[in-house]
Order: structure tokens, then sequence, then C-alpha cells
């Protein structure tokens, strides 16, 4: 098994929808940090399993800068996000971690 694992930084704004009054629901914005892993039993035939910069541009060219709530059709939460990351990659990718601020992380990962 390979395994690969890119790391990007994106900066964007978002705003939750809560169950809850929180000042989370005010538009705000982080400095994102995004680990994301993948993995293939085969190398394709340029002998990766995916090119880090193809995926960089599949996340960070629709993401950064941006107000996530424009370009994401969920709540934008730190989970949510992850699960979306892993979507996008299709199934080589079996984790990301999205950290959103020092301290808060979430990791979403495709059960076996």
């Amino acid at each position: 098994m390979y395994y690969v694992k890119k790391t990007i930084e994106i900066s964007a704004s978002h705003s939750l929808k809560l169950s809850y009054e929180s000042k989370c629901e005010n538009l705000h914005g982080h400095n994102w940090i995004i680990e994301i892993c993948l993995r293939s039993k085969e190398l394709n035939q340029d002998g990766m399993v995916m090119d880090f910069t193809h995926i960089k541009e599949k996340i960070k060219s629709k993401l950064d800068h941006q107000n996530l709530n424009d370009v994401l059709k969920f709540n934008t939460t730190a989970e949510n996000i992850a699960k979306w990351i892993a979507d996008q990659l299709g199934e080589k990718c079996y984790r990301v971690s999205v950290q959103e601020s020092q301290g808060n992380v979430a990791i979403y990962e495709v059960d076996e």
C-alpha cells in the first residue's frame, strides 16, 4: 500500500447555522490548515498515488479566499468540510483533518 499526505492552508470566511446562540453565527474567518491523506495499492502511470499539485488544485482553488457559505451548500462546520474534501478526492482519500484555529481540529476518516 502506498500513502501520501498533502497539507494545504486556505484563508476563508464562513458563518454557522446552529441550534444555539453563538458568536460563530456571525461571518468570521480562519486560516484553515487541511491535511489530506490518500492511499492506493497501485501507482498511476506516472508512479504516483495522486499528483500533489492535483490535490491542491481540487481543493484550494475552490475554497481559498472565499466565503465558504457561498461555495458549499451545507452548514460549514469543520466536520462537514472535512467530509466534503474527502468526497472531492474520491476513493483514494481515506482521512482529512481540518484545523480552523489552534487547538480546534475536525477529522473525517472513511470506514472500511
